[in-house]
C-alpha cells in the first residue's frame, strides 16, 4: 500500500485522482485551501484518507502539512503537485501582482512541496514526484503566455530534478493534459482586468466571456486519473505523460515545427563557431 499526497483536491483532476487512488486501496492525503470541500472523501474512506487544509503559497502550512501526513501514514510515497489555476491575458495586459501570485501558486508552490517531501524520500531511497503541467507549456497559446510560462518553468525544473533524483531511487514525471472536463475554464480561471483592444483578435479570443468550450472539453478526468496511477506504478514510467488526443497531436505538431525551423536554419546555426586554422 502506497501513500499519495495530492495538492488541489477540491475539484477537477486532483479530486478525480484522489478518488481513484483511494479506490485502488492506497492511502491518500487530500488537500485543499478549504478543507471542508474534501471532507466527503475522508467520510467515505476514514482509514485511508486524511484531509488537510493547504495553501501551497504558505510555506509554514506546507511544512506542517507534510509533517502531519508523515505522522499519520509514516511517509509519503507519491507527491502530486496538482494545485494551480489558469490566467489569461495578453503579455502587455498582465498585472504584475496577478502574475506574481500565479507563479507563487503554479511554480513556487510546487517547489515548496518538493523540498518538503524530499528529505524523507532521500532517506528511504524511494518515492515518486508527479508535476501536473499543461500542453499549454508546449504550444504557448496567445492569451496564455503567463500561464504557459509558469508550467514551462515547472517542466524545466522537473527535467533537472529527474537527473538529480534518479540515482537516489526517486522518480519524477511531468504530466501534460490537454482539454479535460474540469473547472479549469470556469471557477479556476482568472484573467487580466483591463483588456487592450488591439489584442481582441488574438489574446482576446481566449477571455472568459468569449470562451465557449467550458463544459464540453473532450477529456475525461476519471480516465486521466487512472492513466496517472498506471504510469506511476509502471517500472518504465515516462518522464513526460501526455493526456488526451489533443495533447498528443499538439505536442507532436510542435516538435515537427521546431524540427523544420532548426533544419531550415541549420547552416546559420553551424556557422557561428571560430573558423579552423
Amino acid at each position: 500500500m502506497s501513500t499519495w499526497f495530492i495538492t488541489g483536491c477540491s475539484t477537477g483532476l486532483g479530486r478525480a485522482l484522489a478518488k481513484a487512488v483511494l479506490a485502488h486501496g492506497d492511502n491518500c492525503v487530500v488537500t485543499a485551501r478549504d478543507v471542508s470541500k474534501v471532507q466527503d472523501l475522508v467520510d467515505a474512506n476514514p482509514d485511508s484518507a486524511f484531509a488537510l487544509a493547504l495553501d501551497v503559497t504558505d510555506a509554514a502550512q506546507v511544512a506542517s502539512a507534510v509533517r502531519e501526513a508523515e505522522g499519520r501514514f509514516g511517509g509519503i510515497d507519491v507527491l502530486v503537485n496538482n494545485a494551480g489555476y489558469g490566467y489569461r491575458s495578453a503579455v502587455e495586459e498582465g498585472s504584475e501582482a496577478d502574475v506574481a501570485h500565479l507563479f507563487a501558486t503554479n511554480f513556487f508552490g510546487a517547489v515548496a512541496m518538493i523540498k518538503a517531501v524530499l528529505p524523507s524520500m532521500r532517506e528511504r531511497r524511494s518515492g515518486s514526484i508527479v508535476n501536473i503541467s499543461s500542453i499549454g507549456a508546449r504550444i504557448s497559446p496567445a492569451g496564455s503566455g503567463y500561464y504557459a510560462a509558469s508550467k514551462a518553468a515547472l517542466e524545466s525544473l522537473s527535467g533537472s530534478l529527474r537527473k538529480e533524483l534518479e540515482p537516489l531511487g526517486i522518480s519524477v514525471m511531468a504530466v501534460e493534459p490537454g482539454s479535460f472536463r474540469t473547472d479549469f475554464a470556469g471557477r479556476s480561471l482568472t484573467q487580466s482586468a483591463e483588456p487592450i483592444a488591439d489584442y481582441a483578435e488574438t489574446a482576446g479570443v481566449r477571455r472568459k466571456e468569449n470562451d465557449t468550450v467550458h463544459g464540453t472539453q473532450p477529456g475525461d478526468p476519471v480516465k486521466a486519473a487512472e492513466a496517472i496511477i498506471r504510469a506511476v506504478e509502471s517500472p518504465d514510467a515516462p518522464f513526460m505523460l501526455l493526456l488526451g488526443e489533443d495533447s498528443l497531436t499538439q505536442f507532436r505538431g510542435t516538435l515537427d515545427a521546431l524540427r523544420a525551423d532548426s533544419d531550415a536554419w541549420e547552416t546559420t546555426s553551424r556557422g557561428t563557431g571560430f573558423a579552423n586554422g
